[in-house]
């Protein structure tokens, strides 16, 4: 453990930061996995369904926020809309 005040509060704050990123993470999978199921689901009759959005739009802010990298977030967008047109 840091005898450093500074060091001690650091240590706090990161925590709390990833914490955060851990749960936005998670509900990026989520929502990803949720809208390739609904795609396959619905055989592409929609293929600008709902949770597609959602899931993009999480990515999108994932990427804003910083917690994943921009062309992380470009990768993810790109692998999900392959399978939803895939489904179809």
């Amino acid at each position: 453990m840091a005898n450093i005040k500074s060091q001690k509060k650091r240590i706090l704050t990161n925590a709390k930061a990833a914490a955060r990123n851990k749960a936005v993470r998670s509900e990026l999978k989520t929502r990803v996995k949720s809208a390739v199921k609904d795609a396959q689901a619905t055989a592409a009759t929609d293929p600008d369904a709902e949770s597609v959005r959602l899931a993009i739009k999480k990515i999108d802010k994932a990427a804003a926020k910083g917690v994943i990298h921009k062309n992380s977030a470009a990768r993810r967008k790109s692998r999900l809309m392959a399978k939803v047109n895939a489904a179809g």
